[in-house]
């Protein structure tokens, strides 16, 4: 089974972060790409740096998380871009509504948000 992320805790502290996704919609092949992320306030740990290509990195803050982790909404402080990663391929309706009315709130452009095609 393919996963379209993966996080796991490396030995120096850092995250290895691997993002997957199919070319073409269902009908290429897989496009990976891997990186490390690091916590920016130890804190939370909420606020995170990602880079895929050194020495660039992004900003990659989790701004509204599942109970059960079930679910994590990344936002950018300027409100650049916006993502919202489910464990399973379909968020419940009033779940993903909620979470949206709190983006809203937060005053994120959820009207770009593209549902990604699911299997």
């Amino acid at each position: 089974m393919r996963y379209p992320g993966a996080y796991a805790l490396r030995d120096d502290g850092r995250i290895s972060v691997l993002n997957e996704c199919y070319d073409s919609l269902f009908d290429g092949g897989i496009r990976s790409v891997r990186g490390r992320a690091w916590s920016i306030d130890k804190s939370s740990n909420a606020t995170l740096k990602v880079s895929f290509f050194w020495p660039f990195s992004g900003d990659y803050w989790i701004i509204d998380l599942g109970k059960d982790y079930d679910y994590a909404v990344i936002g950018h402080p300027k409100r650049t871009y916006l993502w919202v990663l489910s464990r399973t391929k379909i968020l419940e309706g009033k779940v993903y509504e909620d979470i949206l009315a709190r983006l809203k709130e937060k005053q994120y452009d959820t009207t770009k948000l593209i549902p990604t095609p699911q299997k």
